[in-house]
């Protein structure tokens, strides 16, 4: 047997407006490259980055009509793109809701479909583990990109008889990133995308205090000096209960959660414990005890005692964080099908 790959055809890419050029690169680059043409459907509210890489591709020797661009809103440009009978795949980055939808089209014609969707990841921090630095990376982590970020680590789960020590150093941490102007070199947290964002992020700081969990930092007002623009305060809550909606829910704003456990099973459990899978931390002071923890964790992937995140290897989730990889060959391997020769 000959064992050959094929391109899958025209794919559809629909991306999100957090990394607006980020996303794209990681559908339009891997789609060409398998020999597959591309529309690009970009987020109407951050399109600017990829018009300009579109004037950039037609200064180029690309054939015409390898890549194109359509913009406009997901329920008319989004929905006639995921239903056309030329499309063959469609790879999309976003929301969960969303990508339900596209899930459930693509099926009605059998598509070939990826999605890299939400997640509310856990940074789980075991006894043996140095306790600052876990709050340290996890803050920096989960403040990315102004909370904005889908592999944000926005469940901090640590021994209960180090909670308040964690809520100490995450207070603390968080009263470092200063806010204000993105372009000023002392700023290290900027506004968020859209008042409907901040918004949304607010209201669930206020949820957060009406479920009972114990405000450490932040809070729902706009930081101080920063009237103007979609500014949330870097939030930090203690005694959060697992099941509730500020443990279970994305929020994509700058809201750290503090979860005490008291037992190891108990920490995977509540790690485990959301629709979600797409990122995820394991700290410790034995490298192979982290690994033995990370491996139990249903997740796409686990940093390991703060390790860098790797573009070579696998992206992508588990559950309700979507299906498929991106990266790596694993990314390429997406828009291509597999066809055998019998000889």
């Amino acid at each position: 047997s000959e064992v050959q790959y094929a391109p899958v055809g025209v794919v559809g890419c629909i991306t999100p407006w957090n990394y607006p050029l980020h996303q794209v690169i990681l559908k339009i680059v891997p789609a060409i490259a398998a020999g597959c043409t591309v529309v690009l459907k970009p987020s109407e509210i951050a399109p600017q980055s990829a018009y300009i890489l579109a004037e950039i591709l037609d200064g180029t020797d690309l054939p015409k009509g390898v890549f194109n661009l359509v913009c406009g809103l997901g329920e008319t440009v989004g929905d006639t793109l995921i239903n056309h009978p030329d499309v063959r795949m469609v790879s999309f980055t976003g929301s969960t809701r969303t990508g339900s939808r596209i899930a459930h089209a693509a099926a009605e014609d059998f598509k070939r479909f990826a999605l890299e969707m939400g997640g509310k990841s856990a940074s789980v921090v075991l006894p043996d583990a140095d306790l600052a630095a876990a709050v340290k990376g996890t803050v920096n982590n989960c403040l990315l990109n102004s909370g904005q970020t889908c592999t944000a680590l926005t469940r901090l789960l640590v021994p209960a008889d180090r909670h308040d020590e964690a809520c100490e150093l995450a207070a603390a941490a968080v009263a470092k990133m200063t806010p204000g102007n993105p372009l000023e070199e002392t700023t290290r947290l900027g506004p968020l995308a859209s008042a409907q964002q901040r918004d949304k992020v607010m209201d669930f700081i206020k949820l957060g205090i009406e479920e009972g969990a114990t405000l450490v930092a932040g809070g729902p007002d706009a930081p101080q000096g920063c009237d103007q623009g979609y500014f949330v305060q870097a939030t930090v809550f203690g005694n959060v209960k697992p099941d509730s909606r500020l443990a279970q829910e994305e929020i994509f704003g700058p809201v750290l959660s503090i979860i005490p456990y008291t037992d190891e099973a108990e920490a995977i459990r509540i790690a485990n414990g959301t629709a979600y899978g797409l990122s995820g931390a394991v700290w410790s002071a034995d490298q192979d005890n982290a690994k033995r923890v990370a491996s139990k964790l249903r997740t796409g992937q686990v940093f390991v005692n703060g390790g860098a995140f790797n573009p070579q290897a696998p992206f992508g989730g588990f559950g309700h964080s979507g299906l498929g990889r991106e990266f790596g060959k694993w990314g390429l391997e997406e828009f291509l099908e597999v066809r055998s020769l019998q000889l």
